[in-house]
């Protein structure tokens, strides 16, 4: 381990560097640059990392950045993880290996088996692996004793036929990773505008005044997002950062692109940044619109009266709320200076094309509603929805996290797309609400004897209370995974336990008619396709599409969809979508016709979808906590070499940590307060309705971060998040604010 100082810009040459290391460590040099050359261009290979939109004009250079590279890298790997090396490798000596590890093991390249009891996983032919799920599958007492997980990488195509397949056999119980991370977003958003997605463009960047960014840490996540931001301040943007962590992204960005990039020269992007309390956002949003409407009453342009009156509900309410906010109070929580809540204010006043972004730091909290919901509550102050440079723009975290709701994986369906779903093929899908990843969890810990099948993803490491989680996998009669590589959840099978290799983003798709596309749907809503261009490595490996289609095939059989039709050639699958998705009429025509189609998306014209036909004020709670004298407030984050679940190394380079992931960042004065020894390791510990958890053999890091505040990666320290700590009406995971008592002996 080695603790250096945190980078103070982001991207540059030194991102370039470790972006190729990574590649030339993975791949050889003429396979990287061969997929490199085609990454995020038209008609190419969708990245699959960030849902991040691409420009109109791509680089020539390269549409890529350090962590899409990274991505490839570990997709497109050279080694292989075979037959071989599961005979050599038992669940119990991998279960002791790290994240990293296992990822570092290669591809995935023939379908493997393990019986309980069993030690090793074992090759398996896929007819045999049909035959066994389909009459797994049709044996349960009832369809809800199975659940059926996604990622958000699977394409469009794929997660259509899986929801179609899903609800033939007959459940709703489709948990995906939004349950995750942005379904406070969209519970809110369809709340209060009507639709769950946000309401900007790439292009509103370039024409807004004002970018207000929460919660995010876009040089690691959504790296590409910098260029953006750097575009929009030329054009004479400001930006105003709320994160209690300094992130180097945010602070100045080394355009790889441009010769003072690769100089080393940033180029500043926050104006202002408040380095806020984990989860203060309401008390720091009510602050400024409190004071909004108190200059509104000597200046009424500081807030924009003719769209409140004419495409808003519940101002008079919202604004009658406010008024009886403690000031004072409000500002005491964010831990923030008066003056700095001053200057955001002077910010907000004066511009009217505003855009605020947010991602986990938002969504991640028992009030992440609220949170959302108070931003909405700002925009609309001053009007800044539905006009150019001006709207939401929640940041999805997955290349098509957002196509697949779209496509319809989703525990609560509406109704209308069910009756959608029942015109245009003829049965009756069930109405019943299934469970999304919490009630997965607990339905499989306290019901043994499920199915559980995951499209990607690693829901073990991506879950909270680890410990529930892995009972929870090991409970079920079967356990089905289809991967391009291994990870943490393919080693505590149930009974009886399947991992499917597929097709990955990089990989040729080839079926009888020939060589296929996918699609996916970015953060904002724009629908393109991708392509691979890279043979398979191995006979065995099959798309996610065909793999679904065959377990359809033997699990529902052919008398509703022919799916052995669908393999043949994925334009048939968009037919089907087109049918059956609102904003795809005419899929395969529009896609070949302009390689993109843009979503219908109301609030972007003005015209609010939800059940009022305007846009909502709300009134929301401020955090309902208090922390003890011997408490402090975690939350967990990602580092720099990491993109979800996926470890690709052992550094958080922009955050100055080299060679470990299991740190505490914190505040020095609190280190004092508690009289720790930096140089002795710490236990993290808590205790939720009578459940001790806890996390030993921590380093602490002293930091730059709000008092009573402190940072974990995940997913080392997931086993601290307790299942039943979530958001309200979201369910979404309560990841960035859970209680935590320190111990060092």
């Amino acid at each position: 381990m080695k603790i250096g100082k945190p980078a103070t810009s982001a991207a540059g040459p030194k991102a370039v560097y470790h972006a190729m290391q990574k590649a030339f460590q993975s791949m050889k040099v003429n396979k990287t640059f061969k997929i490199l050359g085609r990454l995020n261009q038209k008609d190419g290979v969708d990245c699959p990392g960030c849902a991040w939109p691409d420009p109109a004009h791509r680089s020539k250079l390269g549409e890529y950045c350090e962590n899409g590279v990274k991505a490839i890298a570990e997709e497109a790997i050279d080694r292989n993880a075979d037959a071989n090396f599961f005979s050599k490798h038992s669940i119990f000596q991998m279960r002791e290996q790290s994240d990293y590890w296992l990822g570092h093991q290669g591809r995935l390249t023939q379908p493997m088996m393990i019986r309980k009891g069993e030690k090793n996983y074992s090759p398996v032919e896929w007819d045999t692996v049909f035959e066994t799920i389909g009459n797994k599958l049709k044996s349960l007492t009832t369809p809800d004793d199975g659940i059926f997980y996604t990622s958000g990488r699977t394409s469009n195509e794929a997660a259509f036929l899986y929801q179609l397949f899903v609800r033939i056999f007959g459940t709703n119980n489709m948990p995906d990773c939004s349950n995750m991370c942005h379904e406070s977003s969209g519970v809110a958003l369809n709340h209060t505008l009507g639709i769950g997605k946000g309401s900007v463009i790439l292009e509103d960047f370039y024409h807004s005044e004002l970018i207000l960014i929460f919660g995010q840490n876009p040089g690691t996540n959504h790296p590409r997002m910098l260029s953006s931001l750097k575009k929009a301040k030329e054009q004479g943007a400001k930006i105003v950062v709320i994160n209690p962590l300094k992130e180097a992204g945010l602070l100045s960005f080394e355009d790889p692109q441009t010769v003072s990039g690769i100089l080393g020269i940033g180029a500043t992007l926050a104006d202002l940044y408040l380095q806020i309390r984990i989860n203060e956002d309401v008390a720091l949003v009510q602050t400024v619109a409190k004071k909004l409407l108190e200059q509104a009453k000597k200046d009424p342009s500081v807030i924009d009266q003719e769209f409140i009156q004419a495409k808003t509900d519940g101002f008079e309410v919202y604004k009658n709320s406010l008024e009886e906010l403690d000031a004072e109070a409000l500002v005491g929580r964010t831990g923030l200076e008066a003056n700095q809540i001053e200057e955001f204010v002077d910010l907000v006043s004066k511009r009217n094309k505003i855009i605020a972004c947010w991602a986990m730091g938002l969504t991640q909290h028992v009030n992440a509603v609220d949170n959302i919901q108070e931003i909405v509550n700002l925009l609309l102050l001053k009007g800044s929805i539905g006009k150019p440079g001006a709207g939401t723009c929640p940041v999805r975290g997955h290349s098509n996290v957002q196509g697949d709701r779209t496509m319809g994986i989703w525990e609560r369906p509406s109704k209308e797309f069910l009756d959608t779903l029942a015109s245009t093929f003829h049965f009756e899908p069930p109405r019943k609400h299934g469970v999304d990843v919490v009630g997965a969890i607990k339905l499989m810990h306290n019901e043994p004897g499920k199915v559980f099948m995951s499209m990607g993803g690693n829901l073990l490491s991506a879950a909270p209370d680890t410990s529930v989680t892995t009972q929870a996998l090991e409970n079920c009669a079967m356990t089905i995974h289809i991967s391009t590589k291994l990870n943490r959840s393919h080693l505590h099978p149930g009974e009886i336990g399947f991992i499917l290799p597929c097709l990955g983003r990089t990989d040729i798709i080839q079926e009888k008619s020939g060589v296929q596309k996918l699609t996916v749907e970015n953060s904002m809503g724009m629908v393109h396709s991708t392509q691979g261009n890279i043979p398979s490595r191995s006979e065995y490996l099959l798309s996610e599409p065909h793999i679904i289609s065959q377990i359809a095939s033997r699990t529902v059989g052919n008398k509703i969809v022919d799916w052995y039709s669908l393999i043949d050639n994925y334009d048939k699958i968009r037919d089907l979508i087109a049918k059956s998705v609102k904003g795809f009429e005419s899929f395969n025509e529009r896609l070949n016709k302009r390689s993109i189609l843009e979503l219908p998306n109301g609030p972007r014209e003005g015209k609010f979808t939800n059940d009022i036909g305007k846009a909502r004020f709300t009134i929301n709670s401020l955090p309902d906590y208090q922390l003890e004298e011997d408490e402090v407030m975690m939350m967990t984050i990602r580092s720099h070499d990491q993109f979800n679940t996926t470890i690709y190394g052992m550094d958080d380079r922009y955050r100055g940590i080299y060679g470990t992931r299991t740190v505490v960042l914190m505040n020095k004065d609190d280190i004092s307060h508690f009289k720790l020894d930096i140089q002795k390791p710490i236990i993290l510990y808590n205790e939720y309705e009578g459940k001790l958890r806890e996390v030993k053999g921590l380093t602490i890091v002293p930091y730059d971060i709000p008092s009573k505040c402190i940072a974990t990666y995940f997913p080392e320290c997931n086993e601290l998040v307790p299942l039943q700590l979530k958001a309200r009406k979201s369910n979404t995971p309560a990841s960035k604010s859970v209680k935590v008592k320190i111990l060092q002996n």
